[in-house]
């Protein structure tokens, strides 16, 4: 049980409007909007079709966010979605799910991030870090143990370690981190609209014969095309909701909770069709078809106007974006088995705060040790799938709550109220 001088420690409202803003775009722009533009163009075959899907996916993720920013306005506290999951549907499934956080969704985002960077940091020194030490054979699956997974386990330590630092400065970090993220996708853009050779044509053109590694025949064109398309797009734009876990320490909630996610949303979706336009003004859809499944769009477009030095800048770019993921999922993450633990389903400890600092230290120390045993796995595709298949299962009954807490709670306060109800969250159910 919590001491006495324990329960008068609170968390600190330090995240401003930027920050929060910040967490929402540096935690969403990873790797997809570099990596998915060859798949997206086998399944859809043409760049206006590719660019419609980006459309469509984020205005989807739009209005996740438009039933998110409601929630979180009305119930502003750490723990977010598992905060919504247990008042609507009782303790035992906010049970369920704030384990499944912590031991699936979570800490399984920060294992794979964590390998992601360890991959391109491989690269940009040209496979001199590649070295397996020996590979465990369990559960019927291999465990390659080498320098990559010690590089994994050593990020996560250091942004485990960064997060125990007040959040105001934690804002700050992802304030920067997103802001070398926004600067990779508008180099690219801009550098691609100026100093490329590009041909407007190309948008009116179809892939023809494009190589489509790796891209099931059965996926491409059709309706089947635009879904799997569109599962990739979706992936691309998946982490909007993460700063509803840290909706108790944000600033004036009420207000900057629901323009952050909104707000944070719309400049992604801009982006993203941004650089994506970007890409086709330089590639024709066969060429980008075409594009090798070790390589990137992003890296052959960057090429034609930086030459060689572009295989430096998109590995460094890269490791940069997945540091900024890391840090925000870290951040976010550790407020769930906070909020657990001040409601008695988890260990106690975890609930402390740090006297100094105001932060759950535990629950911060406790989520990056069981990161990092995940992150012994190895493998991305393996921790990827994971955490998929963990988190859908809930993303539909939080968004499911809007309407239970409408019905219920008719006169709670709702300083923000979703635009397009009951039509807005219905739609995001049914994709």
């Amino acid at each position: 049980m919590t001491t006495t001088s324990q329960q008068t420690i609170t968390l600190i409202r330090g995240l401003t409007l930027i920050a929060a803003v910040s967490i929402i775009i540096g935690n969403v722009i990873g790797t997809g909007v570099f990596l998915k533009a060859r798949v997206m163009t086998c399944n859809v075959g043409t760049p206006g079709m590719v660019v419609t899907v980006w459309v469509v996916a984020g205005l989807l993720s739009l209005a996740g966010a438009l039933t998110y920013a409601e929630l979180a306005a009305m119930m502003p506290r750490a723990g977010g979605e598992y905060v919504f999951v247990r008042e609507a549907y009782g303790a035992r499934l906010g049970f369920l799910y704030g384990w499944m956080q912590i031991f699936i969704a979570k800490t399984g985002s920060q294992a794979s991030v964590a390998v992601a960077f360890a991959i391109f940091l491989n690269d940009l020194t040209r496979g001199a870090l590649g070295a397996v030490y020996f590979t465990p054979h369990l559960f019927g699956y291999d465990f390659p143990i080498g320098t990559p997974q010690l590089i994994a386990i050593g990020l996560i330590a250091l942004i485990t370690l960064l997060n125990c630092a007040a959040v105001v400065v934690s804002g700050w970090v992802a304030t920067a981190l997103t802001c070398v993220k926004i600067a990779l996708v508008l180099g690219i853009g801009v550098g691609a609209f100026v100093l490329a050779q590009g041909d407007w044509g190309h948008y009116a053109q179809a892939n023809v014969g494009g190589a489509c590694e790796g891209v099931d025949q059965a996926a491409r064109l059709g309706v089947a095309g635009f879904g799997a398309a569109m599962l990739g797009a979706l992936w691309g734009y998946d982490g909007w909701n993460n700063l509803t876990l840290v909706a108790g320490e944000v600033k004036n909630p009420q207000r900057n909770i629901p323009l952050a996610l909104v707000g944070g949303t719309v400049v992604i979706i801009i982006l993203y069709v941004f650089v994506n336009l970007a890409y086709f003004y330089v590639l024709d859809p066969t060429a980008v078809a075409g594009v090798s499944k070790t390589s990137s769009v992003a890296r052959e477009v960057a090429l034609r106007f930086l030459g060689p030095a572009a295989v430096t800048l998109m590995a460094a770019g890269l490791m940069a974006s997945s540091v900024g993921t890391l840090h925000t999922l870290i951040l976010t993450g550790a407020r769930v088995p906070y909020a657990m633990a001040r409601d008695g389903l988890f260990f106690q400890n975890l609930a402390r705060l740090n006297p100094r600092t105001r932060v759950p230290v535990g629950a911060l120390l406790v989520q990056g040790v069981w990161a990092c045993i995940l992150a012994l796995s190895g493998s991305f595709d393996t921790l990827t799938d994971y955490v998929i298949f963990g988190s859908w299962i809930f993303y539909g009954l939080v968004t499911a709550s809007i309407f239970l807490f409408r019905r219920r709670l008719p006169h709670a306060e709702r300083p923000y109220r979703a635009w397009g109800y009951p039509v807005v969250p219905v739609l995001f159910l049914l994709v």
